[in-house]
């Protein structure tokens, strides 16, 4: 990374986003080069809500050269091949956004496409009836896709404080050296404004070239320290509070994650393999903290074993991620509610953008720019993408019409105008979200396009209705043949029985 003298790194915060970071820059910097502290004080805890992920966990665990089952069996994990929406846009609607496609284009043609067409005469089979991973899910089944054919991509649901020291594990195996303690106060260099050094409680003080903020909410040295404003999201986003318990499992282990809306928010619902996690999202213009808590714990299967914890939040990002020489990584940048598990996914990519613009000890203005244009650009699409499954909702409660008055944003109304027009969603370079996501919330949610292809008119209809009842035939029988995913935890990746965690 730079030549000379050694380039010390100083991480502030342990949880997922100090751990995820500390080993990727541990992993790919070479040690004689560069030395990495993380500074975290076991008193200040975690914030163990997101606990579900997106399938770029599996990329950063396999450039750290983890083992998954290892991994799975470390932190109480299972295996996620989506998110099931239960009663988003209108009351009993249910559909998947699944890590995976419709299957392949036909000449260039996306399936959907052909399913407008067919719905158009009378079809009523849902999109859903067309994702392999969709029909591997609902049977609670799961195997991973074989690589040489793959037909589905694969996330998580673990243990985020296990996860941490999993981590922390694999961080200091790479040379991180790990500090206890709590921050008291910072220098910051009269001249150029840069952070040169935190004190801790104990009198320890450590000086650094480059500083990374995960200490969350908090966001001490990239909010605090450094001033840097934050953009507000929530005229958007109009949910502001959650409130989480873990709860007994019962019942089949679901591979994917539950999203339930209600009157005033939504549910989540994580199975663990020790436990299920459970919070409520919602506005506390439009609901109170106990009918929140009440609803939540009313609608959990197994016995809560924690008292519900609420969390306050704002959503929206810091100005610039990455300021003077510091860079904000996971909530202490950007916090979006964990709708579409994002939390983690975010920590991945502000790290590895980090690695792919990486800074000598003096810092390239440019590389810090450059940065800051993609984390806000990545952010703004994510943004996007969560405020449309509020938008399309037809649900008439006093919230839900409150998320349908909002002024979208005009990157969203582009989005939605030509899907309208044309049944295409317009993609920019390097989207988080590609089509298939987007095809999962604009058609789960009923938002029917005016028009569809006009090359999905090439064939007969029934020629159409034919190919298409044979791609549902065979996604439903090919499904049937995967192990249950029980059975697969069992089998290769179950973890040592122990008591459940608070």
């Amino acid at each position: 990374m730079n030549s000379g003298h050694q380039q010390d790194i100083v991480i502030l915060g342990g949880g997922a986003a100090g751990w995820i970071a500390a080993a990727l820059l541990a992993r790919k910097s070479n040690r004689h080069q560069t030395r990495i502290t993380l500074v975290e004080s076991e008193e200040i805890g975690i914030i163990g809500v997101g606990e579900a992920t997106v399938p770029v966990l599996a990329q950063c665990n396999a450039l750290l050269g983890i083992d998954e089952c290892d991994f799975i069996r470390r932190t109480q994990g299972t295996f996620k091949l989506g998110i099931e929406f239960c009663d988003w846009g209108v009351t009993g609607n249910r559909h998947f956004h699944a890590f995976s496609d419709y299957g392949h284009a036909v000449e260039g043609v996306s399936t959907h496409h052909y399913w407008l067409r067919l719905r158009r005469s009378g079809d009523d089979h849902p999109i859903d009836d067309y994702s392999f991973a969709y029909a591997v899910a609902k049977n609670n089944n799961f195997t991973p896709s074989d690589p040489q054919n793959s037909r589905y991509h694969h996330a998580y649901h673990f243990d985020a404080a296990l996860y941490a020291r999993f981590l922390r594990d694999v961080a200091t195996e790479l040379g991180v050296q790990r500090i206890e303690g709590k921050m008291t106060h910072f220098d910051l260099d009269g001249e150029s404004g840069d952070i040169t050094a935190i004190h801790l409680a104990n009198g320890v003080s450590i000086s650094g070239d480059l500083f990374l903020d995960c200490t969350g909410f908090a966001s001490a040295l990239l909010g605090k320290a450094l001033h840097t404003p934050f953009v507000d999201w929530s005229r958007w986003l109009l949910c502001n509070s959650a409130v989480a318990a873990p709860s007994k499992r019962t019942g089949a282990l679901m591979p994917f994650t539950r999203s339930t809306a209600h009157a005033g928010g939504w549910r989540w619902a994580i199975p663990l393999q020790h436990r299920s996690g459970n919070g409520m999202v919602y506005s506390s213009d439009f609901w109170s903290d106990e009918a929140a808590r009440d609803s939540l714990l009313g609608s959990i299967g197994g016995d809560p074993l924690a008292e519900p914890r609420l969390f306050r939040f704002t959503s929206g990002h810091r100005k610039q991620f990455w300021n003077r020489n510091c860079v904000g990584i996971g909530f202490a940048s950007s916090f979006l509610e964990p709708l579409e598990s994002t939390g983690l996914q975010l920590i991945v990519m502000g790290v590895l953008k980090l690695i792919q613009y990486f800074p000598g000890r003096v810092i390239d203005p440019v590389l810090r720019d450059e940065y800051n244009r993609l984390s806000t650009r990545e952010i703004e699409r994510i943004r996007d993408f969560i405020i449309a499954h509020y938008y399309l909702s037809r649900r008439s409660e006093p919230f839900w019409a409150a998320c349908r008055d909002v002024e979208i944003p005009d990157s969203l109304r582009h989005k939605l105008d030509v899907w309208n027009a044309s049944g295409q969603v317009p993609l920019g370079d390097a989207e988080s979200y590609m089509e298939p996501s987007w095809l999962a919330i604009l058609l789960g949610n009923g938002a029917i396009p005016a028009r569809y292809n006009r090359s999905a008119d090439l064939y007969p209809l029934e020629q159409i209705r034919k190919g298409m009842e044979l791609r549902r035939e065979e996604i439903a029988r090919s499904a049937q043949a995967v192990t249950s995913h029980q059975d697969f935890i069992d089998r290769h990746c179950k973890a040592p029985q122990t008591a459940p965690a608070g």
